[in-house]
């Protein structure tokens, strides 16, 4: 079996993939979000996440 291909060594690798559907408002906010602060949609979405963090319930 062929040895797999290494990619760029990383501190943060990410295996796991998301695919979400979202409404047209949604979009245009993540859109100008992203342009705003000169981030991925990767990048907005995982800000977004850990902002999430603070709503749980200990």
């Amino acid at each position: 079996m062929p040895s797999k291909k290494m990619g760029r060594p990383t501190d943060n690798p990410r295996p796991h993939k998301l695919n979400v559907r979202i409404n047209d408002e949604s979009k245009r906010i993540l859109e100008e979000y992203c342009s705003q602060e000169a981030v991925n949609r990767t990048e907005a979405v995982e800000r977004s996440i850990k902002k999430l963090k603070d709503d749980l319930k200990k």
